[in-house]
């Protein structure tokens, strides 16, 4: 029985896990935020979260502990020159973990591990992305412009679909003209026939 044994084990050896977790969080503090597992970003939470008390504190000391942990001077200096500034007045909890669901290959929960304030919004979901990609283009701006008796309550999204209706609307105009003179042609051509 494992009774008070704390930490995940992570299927990999001590020495594995180590090397594993200090890149880890060397990686959170340069990137400000990682993808991966669920259980790694958990283990890697409570390292990085040392290391910003560590660069809060900034004396040579903690900045020492800090490097012996990390073993980058490049992520050693970020922490305490960019990062540590910024948490001086927060009392822990500078990451969060956003789940973004599960691995295609062997459907392991997929987490975002990021710095707090450095992130002002979550990652938006690929359908907002869509929506966004379309209204920042300029023909459907302008014709959003043109129209004067847009009511106010109307978001950009239903302004959208109302011009991409009418357009259709237009373009399907003409389809019907032409199949009103095809269908008057096949008629005069069976009058003629009988």
């Amino acid at each position: 029985m494992r009774h008070q044994k704390r930490g995940r084990k992570l299927g990999r050896t001590a020495s594995h896990r180590k090397a594993m977790l200090q890149n880890m969080a060397a990686s959170v503090l340069l990137h400000k935020q990682i993808k991966t597992t669920e259980a790694k970003a958990k283990e890697a939470r409570k390292l990085v979260e040392r290391l910003i008390t560590y660069g809060k504190k900034g004396t040579t000391h903690a900045r020492r502990l800090a490097f012996a942990i990390l073993r980058d001077k490049k992520a050693t200096t970020i922490l305490f020159d960019e990062i540590a500034p910024v948490y001086e007045n927060r009392q822990g909890g500078y990451t969060r973990l956003i789940k973004l669901g599960y691995r295609p290959n062997d459907t392991s929960k997929v987490v975002l591990l990021q710095l707090v304030d450095f992130f002002s919004e979550e990652p938006k979901k690929d359908k907002k992305k869509s929506t966004e990609k379309k209204a920042s283009k300029p023909a459907a701006s302008k014709k959003v412009e043109a129209k004067e008796d847009v009511p106010v309550e109307k978001t950009v999204e239903t302004v959208e679909t109302e011009v991409v209706a009418e357009e259709v609307i237009k373009e399907a105009a003409p389809v019907e003209e032409v199949v009103e003179e095809k269908a008057k042609k096949t008629e005069e051509v069976t009058v003629e026939k009988k």
